[in-house]
């Protein structure tokens, strides 16, 4: 949906874990076999896939100033169960975050979400606030205070809808 550069580092693998849904066409690439490769996940896993992505979707709603929409499992919930463990480097003594178990895309996630939280970026990735939208965007402004995944698209329908509601 959204012409914009995919978000930085980890918060890539959110992002796009969030837009497997078009909200809109109802099409959910989690449905296909190339779709779950992408994630590295089976068909069997697709069901607590989808709890997590509309958990993610949740809080990034939440990042952008809007209300849930629909009622899930709290992210925080699904993470608990994905420890991460501290690496730190013997040459340079620089440390990362990482899943204790790599194979599970809630650790990766939840890997994502840490290394987001330390860069200070996590709270950027939004949800588009079209309800017939909701796609996941990385919200670059200055200011941080975009609204929509796309100006041209929802943003423009947006505007559209409230200068007809004027008229």
């Amino acid at each position: 949906m959204t012409e914009r550069s995919p978000a930085p580092g980890g918060l890539a693998l959110v992002e796009a874990l969030v837009n497997t849904l078009d909200i809109e066409s109802g099409a959910d690439s989690l449905d296909t076999a190339e779709g779950r490769a992408r994630f590295g996940i089976t068909r069997e896993d697709v069901e607590d896939v989808r709890a997590l992505r509309e958990s993610l979707r949740v809080v990034l709603l939440a990042h952008a100033g809007h209300p849930p929409h629909r009622e899930v499992i709290p992210l925080g919930d699904l993470l608990a169960g994905a420890p991460l463990v501290v690496s730190v480097d013997r040459r340079d003594g620089s440390a990362t975050l990482a899943p204790a178990d790599e194979g599970p895309l809630v650790s990766r996630v939840a890997a994502a979400v840490a290394e987001a939280l330390v860069a200070g970026t996590w709270a950027r990735l939004k949800a588009c606030e079209a309800t017939d939208c909701l796609w996941a965007y990385y919200d670059r402004s200055p200011a941080g205070r975009g609204r929509w995944c796309s100006m041209q698209v929802c943003g423009a329908r947006a505007k559209m809808r409230r200068y007809r509601a004027k008229g």
